[in-house]
């Protein structure tokens, strides 16, 4: 048996299929090989049309079921990731009313803050287990007071990985953790907030019908099947945010196991069975994609909007056309703490680690005579580690104090320098792994359809590639760069 997974990001959307018994990769593509445009029409936007999300996920299924052949008609599950936090609207038509405004779009973060303040920080913290914040239901609000008139018109809300599976299915649900990380999860009540939709003046019927993450959820379109080239029926039996899924692919599913990330955001997200949050939710509490009434499993989510972005920023713009690695390998010859240079990678919006602000990317320490793009790529990888610090000694407060931090091999973990820093700052070995997002999507899909008859069998084929072990003779050189990084943070 098969098991298809699509991973939609901001960056591109990926596919992947697996062989269901020994875990391995047979196919796998991603479109575009240029990353999604993102839309900004005004400072601190961030929009993306679901079309082209829907014309990039079907251009990767179909690159998988050509590498397949005739294998394809084996598949007989599919599973979905998705970047979290995003809005999508539809009609009773269940046309899309307007682009999605994305995970990092900062538009709306005064209606959170308002929201936290008029329903109280008791109230929030103890039941949402966050401030409304810039998720989902607020971006929500924006949309209601800015576009009155797309607003009268919504028939359903949805998260990104919603929409995928409405044009799969053409059924229209959500998932328990999906409205858990768009902030309308009651976790007292265990149901959505009604105080947050009245609040929000927001009618209960906008809310799709509620499934788990594990679960058949709809079945494969005959004409959407025709245009992959699958067999129609195949059911949908896993979606799950990009985060939650990522540590599923790396079997973070435990208390005390941790997850992370590097891609276009970087995140450290891990498990626990306590409900604790953060008083000033600079890290955020979800539901996790195991989570049961008889087994509570919540994730606790760092995220800081600018890190692959950063790199990827400074991969377009330094000229010379250098790859990433070439990129690395100049880091490389620069000694831990790049001779001064600190860079803040925070230039992709509000920053929920630093209260919602926006402060932007910024240098210090520049000198002329000394400084080359070499500095400049070590610099900005130790920004990102460090953010990665600051914000890992908050989760601390919340119970999570990592041993081991499990990642794909991918994105800026396939980075020495990063690798080596993130080790020495937090004191913590980096173990990387042969899996992604997509293909722990494939997993879930297992797991969703009872095609595993338990959570470990879903894990075979999963390898451990690297370990990164914090390198004590380099550490002092990481902790005095870290601080006077910490010093211009506080600044500003």
């Amino acid at each position: 048996m098969l098991l298809l997974g699509v991973d939609l990001g901001s960056s591109s959307v990926k596919a992947s299929v697996i062989d269901g018994e020994s875990g391995k990769c047979l196919a796998t593509a991603f479109y575009p090989s240029q990353e999604m445009k993102i839309i900004a029409l005004k400072p601190g936007w961030a929009e993306q049309d679901p079309e082209t999300w829907w014309d990039n996920l079907k251009a990767s299924i179909v690159d998988c079921t050509g590498q397949l052949g005739k294998r394809k008609n084996e598949i007989r599950a599919i599973g979905i990731s998705y970047q979290m936090h995003g809005l999508v609207i539809v009609d009773t038509n269940l046309k899309l009313l307007r682009p999605s405004i994305i995970w990092c779009d900062s538009r709306a973060v005064s209606y959170g803050e308002k929201a936290f303040n008029d329903l109280g920080p008791d109230y929030c913290l103890s039941h949402l287990l966050n401030s409304p914040g810039n998720f989902t239901a607020s971006k929500l609000a924006w949309v209601k007071e800015n576009e009155m008139e797309i607003f009268s018109r919504i028939h359903k809300i949805m998260l990104p990985g919603d929409f995928i599976a409405m044009r799969m299915t053409g059924e229209l649900m959500t998932s328990f953790t999906g409205l858990s990380e768009g902030i309308f999860w009651d976790f007292k009540n265990n149901s959505v907030s009604a105080e947050l939709l009245n609040y929000y003046g927001y009618n209960p019927e906008i809310i799709p019908r509620q499934i788990p993450s594990f679960s058949v959820q709809g079945y494969l379109l005959k004409s959407v099947a025709s245009e992959f080239g699958l067999p129609e029926g195949i059911p949908v039996s896993y979606r799950a945010g990009d985060q939650p899924n990522n540590a599923l692919s790396l079997n973070v599913l435990e208390p005390g196991e941790v997850a992370a990330t590097a891609g276009t955001s970087g995140v450290i997200y891990g498990v626990t069975g306590e409900t604790k949050f953060d008083p000033q939710s600079r890290v955020n509490t979800f539901l996790h994609v195991n989570h049961s009434k008889d087994k509570q499993r919540l994730g606790v989510l760092l995220c800081i909007n600018g890190t692959g972005i950063l790199n990827s920023w400074l991969k377009h713009n330094t000229g010379n056309n250098l790859s990433y690695d070439e990129m690395n390998d100049l880091a490389g010859k620069v000694t831990p703490g790049s001779e001064g240079l600190a860079v803040l990678p925070f230039g992709n919006g509000s920053e929920r680690m630093l209260g919602n602000r926006n402060i932007g990317a910024r240098l210090s320490g520049l000198n002329f005579n000394t400084h080359t793009k070499a500095h400049l790529f070590r610099a900005a990888q130790e920004g990102i580690v460090f953010s990665f610090r600051y914000g890992l000694d908050i989760m601390k407060e919340t119970g999570i104090n990592p041993k081991v931090i499990r990642a794909g091999y991918a994105n800026m973990f396939q980075s020495p320098v990063f690798r080596e820093a993130l080790s020495c700052i937090t004191g913590v070995e980096i173990h990387l792994y042969n899996t992604d997002g997509s293909i722990g999507a494939a997993r879930g899909a297992g797991i969703g359809c009872n095609y595993y008859k338990s959570e470990k069998e879903a894990f075979a084929g999963l390898n451990e590639v690297e370990i990164t072990y914090p390198d004590k003779t380099r550490t002092d050189l990481y902790e005095s760069a870290y601080s006077t990084w910490k010093k211009y943070l506080l600044s500003i």
